[in-house]
């Protein structure tokens, strides 16, 4: 029924259909256009963010240097126009993650919505789901940017504590339906597995870079479900194989693999709850 969703088995655990995931090929239908255009046009800058980002260095020596001279008239100068492109700069980062924040929340729209079960909606709506999972590449990707560069991490202390404070509680829309669309991310978060430990269709990604895209789609979506579901993604009622999603992330070769692990052990909400084993807590350290 396309390209982006095939079925391929169901899982002994009846955790429903598993899908391969086709990242690379899916194109949208008539019926995506609309809402594929909508968040298109956020997504074809989201790499242009990425590459600031990555080149961000920060006014760390200027600021210090006028801390350390306050009187110094010509370093407060210098540190300050040192700061005012980089404030400019931080400003239009927090635009683009608003406007991110609406494209998701438009894609988990379309994709939980009636009269349609969500496991159908990735399956009929091949290119919206790539979208999504796009979406969460983007997000962990800037976000291990954020985490792995010092000037970053200062320059970004007030927007990190506010952001990151409202991100995931203006994710969930009320209108919603909650199981919808934690199965929704759980699917999603199976099927990415499946892929990555099953060398067959691991084979079917014609660049490495797939590979590591289907890492953070995975990884992306547990982090989702652990915020959005009441008992979150650890407990032994969650639809998520965590045991066997940890456990692929360490079988692959990829040095990136660590970051993704830290992301599952500081930016999820229930690892620590009683409820998460503690095979699963002894595999995330």
């Amino acid at each position: 029924m396309g390209n982006l969703l095939k079925v391929l088995t169901y899982s002994e655990l009846d955790q429903g259909p598993i899908f391969f995931l086709d990242f690379e090929h899916a194109q949208p239908t008539e019926a995506e256009t609309a809402i594929w255009s909508q968040v298109n046009a956020v997504l074809e800058e989201a790499q242009t963010i990425l590459a600031e980002l990555q080149s961000y260095t920060g006014a760390g020596q200027e600021i210090r240097e006028a801390i350390q001279n306050p009187s110094d008239l010509q370093l407060q100068e210098k540190a300050w126009n040192a700061v005012c492109p980089l404030v400019a700069k931080l400003k239009r980062f927090y635009e683009f993650s608003l406007r991110l924040e609406n494209a998701l929340r438009s894609l988990l729209e379309a994709l939980t919505s009636p009269p349609y079960a969500p496991t159908q909606h990735l399956e009929r709506e091949q290119a919206l789901a790539k979208q999504f999972a796009e979406i969460l590449h983007f997000t962990l990707s800037f976000d291990e940017l954020k985490m792995t560069n010092p000037a970053i991490q200062n320059d970004f202390s007030y927007y990190r504590r506010t952001i990151s404070r409202n991100r995931i509680n203006n994710l969930q829309n009320k209108t919603l339906p909650i199981e919808d669309t934690t199965d929704c991310l759980s699917t999603m978060a199976c099927v990415c597995r499946v892929m990555l430990e099953t060398p067959e269709y691991r084979s079917r990604f014609t660049n490495t870079e797939t590979l590591l895209f289907c890492m953070r789609v995975m990884v992306g979506v547990i982090i989702l479900y652990d915020h959005v579901h009441p008992v979150g993604a650890f407990a032994k009622t969650s639809k998520i194989d965590m045991k066997g999603c940890i456990k692929v992330l360490k079988d692959q070769p990829s040095n990136s693999t660590e970051g993704l692990l830290n992301a599952l052990r500081y930016t999820t909400r229930h690892l620590n709850d009683d409820t998460t084993s503690k095979q699963i807590r002894t595999l995330l350290q």
